[in-house]
C-alpha cells in the first residue's frame, strides 16, 4: 500500500485533522505485521476520524476501500519467491497433507490454525472470540446444554470415588492436643473439585455449622474427615453420623451401651479376670498380678463412671423420643428413621472428641429437636454439623464454615451472625468494585479523548500506564450466598391458582383410627381444612402424624366418624416414599410424560424449570441427582395435578436453604389450602399461622398469643420446656 495515497484518502476524509494524528494513523499503515482487516481498521481508525469530524459513513467507505487496497497488494506479491522460516524434509510433506486432507474434531480451533505455521491463521481472532462470547451466552440460556456434553448415566453400584490431597495435617500445640488443623488440602469428588489448597482449624470445645448450597460438597468433606482420607491425629476419636444401624436381636439400650467399646472391653476383661482369680488351678505367682489387674480395671471403670452407663444412655433414648418399652425393644424392630436415631444416640453416649454430624434433625421430631439443641449447648468436645435448618443452627453454632468457591470461609457467632456479616462484606465487595470500575472508565474516557491528541497524548499515555499496572477487576460472585437463604431469587418455585370450591372442602369430625383393634392411634378428632388454611401439624413422632395425613388423603378410612372431601377437590401429597418411589433410572421429563402423557416435551421442561431443573438437569437419570433436586421432581408432579390442597410431610429434608425459601415463598402464595408435617421451627412460621399438636392420640390447635414478637410455631417449641442432660 503506497503511503501518499493513503495519506491523500486520509486527508480528504478528515481535512482538518492534526498532523500529530495524521503521522499516528500513518504510522499503523506502515506496520505490515498489523491485521489490515476491514473490522480492524475500523476499530483503529473510527474514533481517530469521528474525532477529527469524518462522518460515519464516510470512515466506514475509507476502512473498506484501505481493506481493499491491501487486499490487491497482497496478491501482487504472491508470485515472489520466499524463503521457507524453517528447513523441511520433503519426506514428511505426504503425511502432512493427508493430515490436513482429514476432518478436524469438532471446536478444534488449534489444529486449523496450527496447520498454516508460525505467524499466520486461516480464523480471524476477532471474529472468533465474538463468536465463541455468544455461543458461550446461548449456551448459558440453554441452562448450559450445548449438544455435545454426555448426560451422566446412573449405576446405583458405582459409588464416585472421593479424592485427596493433603499436604500437611497436626494436632496444634502438641501431641495430645485435640485441636485439629488441616492445611493445604484438595478433595476431588467424581472428578468434581470440592475443596482447593483449603485450610481449616478445628478448635477443640468449639462447635462448628457447616454451610453451603446442595450439591457443594458438605457430606463429602466430613466422609473425608470419617474415613480418614484427611489425616487427623491417631489419639482423636471421630465418630460420623451417617448411616443406621443394623437392626438385630440387641435391645436399643443395649445397642447404645456397646457403642463405648473401651466400657464394653473392661467389662468383658473384669469377667475373665474374675474367673482366672476363682480358679484354684491359678499359681501363686499370677494371682497377685490379676488382683493388680483387677483393681486397674475398677479404677478405670469409676474413673469413666461406668455404673452410670444405663441411666446416662436411657436419659438420651427418651431425649430423643423413646420410650421405656421401645428402650427394651429390639433394634430390628424400628424404621429407618429410628435406627438413624439410634446410631445418633450412640455418637452422643460415646462423646467422641469430634462428632461429625450430617442432616440429623432430619429423622427427628419436634420435641426430640428441641432436646438435642439443648444437649449440644453442652457438648464438652468440638462438632462439626451439617444442617438446613437455621434455628437449629442458631442454638447450636458457636462458629460458621462456609463451603464456596472451593474454598472455606471461617465466620465466628451464629448462623444469624454470620448471613449478617456475609451480607455486610457482599455489599462492600459490590461498593468496591462499583467504585473501581468508575475508576477505571474514568480513566478509560480520557484516553479515548485525548490519546491521540498532540496537546494531551502524554497525559493520554500516563493513563494508560496506570489502567495497564492495575489488577484484573472481577466482579463479586453471584452466588456466594446461595444456600443459606440469601441467593437472591436464585431458585423460584411455583404453584398454579385453584379454582375455588365452597366450603366444606376437607373436614373430619369425630374421627378414629387405629390399625389394630385393641390400639387406636387416633381418637375423636375433628379437622376442618379449608381453601384459605396454613396449617402445621407438630408432636412426637408416632403420635400419629403421618397417620392423619393418611386420613386427610382418603388412603386410611376412619374406623368411627366422618370424613368429607368436595367432590371436585383435587389434593397433592408429598411426602420421602413419593421421593424413594421415582424411577432412578429414567429422566424428570420422563417421569412426567408417564404421570400426564401426551404434552409436548417443551412443557414437562417448563414444569421442571419452574422448580429448578432447567437444561440437562431436566434429562439426566433421576438417579444422578440429589435428594433436593428429587425433592423438586415430586414438587413439579404436585404442580402439574393444579391441587386445590397441598399436604405436606417432611418436605424440607434435602433441601438446601435457598430452596426452602424458595418452597415457603410458594406456600404463600398458593391460592389453596396447606397442612404440612414438619420440624423446621422457621419454615413454618414463614408459612403457616395454625399450629395442631398431634399427641396421645388426640389433636388439638395451639393458641398462640398475638403481638408477643414470636411466631405461633416457636411460642409452641417455647412452650415444650424441654431440658438436655
Amino acid at each position: 500500500m503506497l503511503i501518499d495515497n493513503t495519506r491523500t484518502l486520509l486527508l480528504e476524509a478528515a481535512p482538518q485533522v492534526d498532523s500529530d494524528l495524521l503521522d499516528y494513523m500513518l504510522g499503523y499503515f506502515k506496520d505490515e505485521s498489523n491485521d489490515h482487516s476491514y473490522e480492524a481498521l475500523y476499530d483503529f481508525l473510527g474514533p481517530l476520524l469521528d474525532e477529527a469530524g469524518a462522518t460515519t459513513d464516510l470512515i466506514q467507505d475509507l476502512c473498506q476501500r484501505f481493506a481493499d487496497m491491501n487486499s490487491s497488494n497482497k496478491t501482487s506479491k504472491s508470485g515472489e519467491v520466499k524463503a521457507l522460516e524453517s528447513s523441511m524434509t520433503m519426506s514428511q510433506t505426504t503425511s502432512n497433507t493427508l493430515e490436513l486432507t482429514q476432518a478436524p474434531k469438532a471446536g478444534d480451533i488449534r489444529h486449523i490454525m496450527s496447520s498454516r505455521g508460525p505467524g499466520t491463521s486461516l480464523v480471524d481472532q476477532r471474529k472468533l472470540l465474538n463468536a465463541e462470547k455468544k455461543i458461550a451466552e446461548k449456551r448459558a440460556a440453554r441452562g448450559g446444554y450445548t449438544g455435545e456434553e454426555d448426560i451422566p448415566v446412573w449405576n446405583p453400584n458405582v459409588k464416585p470415588a472421593i479424592i485427596v490431597n493433603q499436604t500437611k495435617s497436626q494436632s496444634v500445640a502438641d501431641s495430645r492436643s485435640k485441636d485439629i488443623k488441616l492445611e493445604n488440602f484438595d478433595i476431588q469428588y467424581a472428578g468434581k473439585p470440592i475443596l482447593t489448597n483449603a485450610n481449616v482449624m478445628l478448635a477443640f470445645g468449639r462447635r462448628y455449622g457447616l454451610v453451603g448450597k446442595n450439591g457443594i460438597g458438605k457430606s463429602t468433606l466430613l466422609r473425608a474427615i470419617a474415613h480418614k482420607e484427611l489425616v487427623v491425629s491417631s489419639h482423636m476419636r471421630v465418630l460420623h453420623v451417617e448411616q443406621e444401624i443394623a437392626g438385630d436381636d440387641t435391645s436399643a439400650i443395649d445397642s447404645v451401651l456397646q457403642a463405648d467399646e473401651e466400657r464394653e472391653s473392661l467389662i468383658k476383661e473384669e469377667k475373665s479376670t474374675n474367673i482366672k482369680l476363682n480358679k484354684t488351678s491359678t499359681p501363686a505367682g499370677e494371682m497377685a498380678a490379676l488382683n493388680q489387674r483387677l483393681k486397674d480395671i475398677y479404677a478405670r471403670m469409676e474413673e469413666i463412671e461406668s455404673d452410670k452407663a444405663e441411666s446416662k444412655a436411657s436419659a438420651i433414648l427418651n431425649g430423643l423420643g423413646f420410650s421405656p418399652v421401645q428402650q427394651q425393644a429390639a433394634t430390628r424392630t424400628f424404621s429407618g428413621g429410628w435406627r438413624m436415631r439410634l446410631a445418633l444416640a450412640r455418637a452422643l453416649f460415646c462423646r467422641p472428641d469430634l462428632l461429625l454430624a450430617d442432616e440429623v434433625t432430619n429423622y427427628l421430631d419436634f420435641p426430640a429437636v428441641v432436646w438435642l439443641e439443648n444437649y449440644f449447648q453442652n457438648w464438652p468436645a468440638t462438632l462439626l454439623i451439617v444442617s438446613h435448618d437455621r434455628s437449629f443452627l442458631d442454638s447450636v453454632s458457636t462458629d460458621i464454615l462456609h463451603l464456596h468457591s472451593n474454598q472455606l470461609d471461617h465466620y465466628r457467632g451464629s448462623f444469624t451472625n454470620f448471613v449478617a456479616t456475609r451480607l455486610e462484606r457482599k455489599r462492600n465487595q459490590i461498593r468496591e468494585y462499583e467504585a473501581q470500575l468508575q475508576y477505571r472508565q474514568h480513566l478509560q474516557a480520557f484516553i479515548d479523548r485525548w490519546r491521540y491528541n498532540a496537546k494531551r497524548s502524554a497525559q493520554a499515555q500516563s493513563k494508560i500506564k496506570i489502567l495497564e499496572k492495575l489488577p484484573p477487576l472481577v466482579p463479586p460472585s453471584k452466588d456466594d450466598m446461595e444456600g443459606m437463604g440469601e441467593g437472591q431469587d436464585s431458585i423460584y418455585f411455583k404453584f398454579p391458582a385453584p379454582e375455588k370450591l365452597s366450603p366444606p372442602i376437607l373436614q373430619m369430625t369425630d374421627v378414629s383410627f387405629g390399625y389394630t383393634p385393641d390400639r387406636t392411634i387416633l381418637k375423636n378428632i375433628s379437622f376442618d381444612l379449608q381453601m384459605d388454611s396454613k396449617i402445621a401439624v407438630v408432636g412426637p413422632n408416632g403420635a400419629g402424624k403421618s397417620t392423619l395425613v393418611h386420613l386427610l388423603t382418603g388412603e386410611n378410612a376412619p374406623k368411627n366418624g366422618i370424613c368429607h372431601r368436595h367432590g371436585r377437590l383435587r389434593l397433592a401429597l408429598f411426602s420421602q416414599h413419593h421421593v424413594d418411589q421415582l424411577e432412578l433410572g429414567g429422566s424428570s421429563v420422563h417421569f412426567l410424560a408417564s404421570k400426564f402423557p401426551g404434552m409436548p416435551e417443551e412443557e414437562y421442561r417448563r414444569v421442571l424449570g419452574r422448580f429448578g431443573l432447567p437444561g440437562m438437569s431436566a434429562l439426566q437419570p433421576i438417579g444422578t441427582l440429589s435428594g433436593g433436586q428429587k425433592s423438586r421432581v415430586v414438587f413439579a408432579w404436585m404442580a402439574m395435578t393444579n391441587p386445590h390442597v397441598l399436604i405436606l410431610d417432611e418436605p424440607t429434608n434435602h433441601l438446601d436453604m435457598d430452596s426452602i425459601d424458595a418452597l415457603s415463598a410458594a406456600l404463600r402464595e398458593f391460592k389453596g389450602g396447606i397442612a404440612i408435617v414438619s420440624h423446621d421451627e422457621q419454615f413454618l412460621d414463614a408459612v403457616c399461622n395454625e399450629v395442631w399438636v398431634c399427641d396421645n392420640g388426640g389433636l388439638t390447635r395451639f393458641e398462640g398469643k398475638l403481638g408477643v414478637g414470636d411466631g405461633v410455631v416457636r411460642q409452641y417449641k417455647k412452650s415444650l420446656n424441654i431440658d438436655g442432660i
